[in-house]
């Protein structure tokens, strides 16, 4: 019997993060699939170490990464390559994740020359299309040429069905994020010795890199860590600050060499995800994080005005606050302040998955076998 050709396509670390799982479970069933792995590298230094830490050799590397990359560049890279790939691979299906600038580019090109493509992480929307930018128009754009669609939230798949997207195609499937995270806590520890923590303190995580918060957002961002250290000196924050030039310029100038204040490289995804453990309260602007850290029962306080992952906002375990200062402050405060409230958002029910999004993935394309293959051929 023929073998379902999946040619796994990402490019930059959230994207490997939550494609690892599916690779390694099409690894786990080489009877009925032929797993071919692309990456472009639209992170270069952040996508490789993800790949080491799951094993992954990668049968194609675009390397498209360049200095101070623009979206055009980067999309006419991406379109244009992975045509080449299709024409060597002759994949039955083209598997993309969430909303990055490879998804969009590789999603077009599949489309361009009539491959079926399965989007993990589908249906997400915030419905502004330039918040988050340009992500938003990403993820639309996936969806609306798509085959196959592997949301990881009921109210995914409810926004995929009111763009008439056809049910026998959705599958509901929780989000691969989770079985990342689980698998690198459970086989990964860390003490994280090196960043020198004061197991005496409460440890605040900060991340914060997206292009909606570049300038006077993250500006405000920095002030409201400043008052909330100043406020509280039984916390510390650590801050794995992002490559970009632009969010290194303003943390560095206004949060460097302040006491309880530890602006840190960017660190591996096994560490990280133990450091996640580790918190007492996240604060971030990352989509996964969102899904992560209330796996792990960590409050979050997202440093953005919309998000395209409510359910953790409408469960409770996360909460909307923007850029604004005093907002953040206010709503940080008021859960070190009091234990009742914080183990209410710590305590919430995380709506993102079991752990087991993966194999349902590889369930959902083994029972279009037949739509594929025939596709194909």
């Amino acid at each position: 019997m023929e073998k379902i050709r999946v040619l796994s396509v990402f490019g930059t670390r959230p994207e490997a993060i939550k494609m690892a799982p599916v690779v390694m479970e099409l690894e786990k069933n080489k009877d009925d699939f032929e797993s071919i792995v692309c990456i472009t590298a639209q992170h270069r230094e952040m996508l490789d170490q993800v790949l080491n830490l799951f094993n992954i050799k990668p049968d194609f590397d675009l390397n498209i990464m360049k200095h101070n990359q623009d979206l055009w560049t980067l999309t006419s890279d991406v379109l244009l390559q992975m045509k080449e790939v299709f024409e060597k691979t002759q994949p039955h299906i083209v598997l993309v994740h969430g909303d990055t600038t490879t998804t969009l580019a590789t999603s077009l090109s599949a489309f361009y020359a009539k491959i079926p493509i399965g989007h993990v992480e589908a249906g997400l929307r915030t419905f502004n299309k330039y918040y988050p930018f340009p992500e938003e128009i990403n993820r639309v754009v996936a969806d609306s040429v798509a085959s196959l669609y592997f949301p990881p939230t009921q109210q995914s798949v409810e926004n995929l069905l009111r763009e008439n997207i056809p049910e026998n195609r959705i599958y509901l499937t929780g989000n691969t994020v989770i079985d990342a995270l689980l698998y690198t806590v459970n086989n990964n520890k860390s003490d994280l010795a090196d960043l020198n923590l004061d197991k005496n303190l409460k440890t605040i995580l900060l991340t914060s890199h997206r292009r909606e918060n570049f300038g006077a957002p993250l500006e405000n961002i920095c002030s409201a860590i400043k008052i909330l250290v100043e406020k509280n000196p039984d916390i510390q924050v650590i801050y794995p600050v992002h490559l970009n030039p632009n969010v290194r310029k303003t943390v560095f100038g206004m949060l460097d060499n302040i006491d309880r204040i530890k602006l840190i490289e960017p660190l591996d995804y096994a560490p990280f995800a133990n450091l996640i453990k580790q918190s007492y309260i996240i604060l971030t602007d990352s989509g996964g994080i969102q899904e992560e850290a209330p796996s792990l029962g960590k409050p979050v306080f997202v440093l953005r005005e919309e998000t395209e992952r409510p359910e953790a906002v409408e469960f409770g375990t996360v909460k909307l606050v923007g850029s604004n200062t005093d907002k953040i402050v206010n709503s940080v405060q008021e859960i070190l302040d009091s234990k009742e409230k914080y183990d209410q958002m710590a305590s919430a029910t995380n709506p993102y998955g079991d752990g087991l999004a993966a194999p349902r993935i590889i369930q959902a394309i083994k029972e279009n076998r037949d739509f594929l293959i025939k596709n194909k051929n």
